[in-house]
């Protein structure tokens, strides 16, 4: 169980699923799962803070793909909430643009409205709404000096 830990923090619904899948009786991983968590060795706590911190910045995942991402493992919902809670709209905002203009930049070439539509795909399967894909765009797109997508979407606030 030790090695679990080894390769990376994890939750206690984790480590309970990898007991049960060696058959320990549910009393002990009990046992076992709440010395852990005396010894500070978990605690999803501070599992979902790094987790949000980590896959927000390197995936650039919205608050509600990460808040998915945390109930499947097994994070209780007041936890996930206080964690998210920490990316703003703006760093969604910041994200999804970063996103965008990557988007973009690999798909010169490809006519403008097909080249949006991927763009917002690739936004949603991250996460985001549809003001904040629309908005990335548009500001990815100021950002790399090309002309405006002139397709309907949610105006900017």
């Amino acid at each position: 169980m030790l090695r679990r830990l080894d390769d990376r923090a994890r939750t206690r619904h984790e480590l309970a699923d990898a007991l049960r899948g060696k058959e320990v009786p549910s009393d002990v991983a009990a046992a076992v799962l709440d010395r852990f968590e005396e010894l500070g060795l978990v605690d999803d706590a501070d599992f979902a803070d790094q987790w949000v911190r980590s896959r927000q910045a390197s995936r650039g995942l919205s608050r509600r793909a990460l808040s998915i991402e945390l109930r499947r493992k097994g994070v209780d919902e007041e936890t996930i909430a206080r964690s998210t809670a920490g990316v703003s709209e703006e760093d969604e905002l910041e994200a999804a643009t970063r996103l965008a203009v990557t988007r973009i930049r690999a798909g010169r070439g490809v006519e403008s409205t097909r080249l949006t539509r991927r763009v917002l795909a690739a936004l949603a399967r991250k996460g985001y709404s549809s003001q904040i894909c629309w908005q990335a765009i548009r500001a990815a797109q100021r950002e790399l000096g090309e002309e405006e997508t002139a397709q309907e979407g949610p105006e900017e606030i």
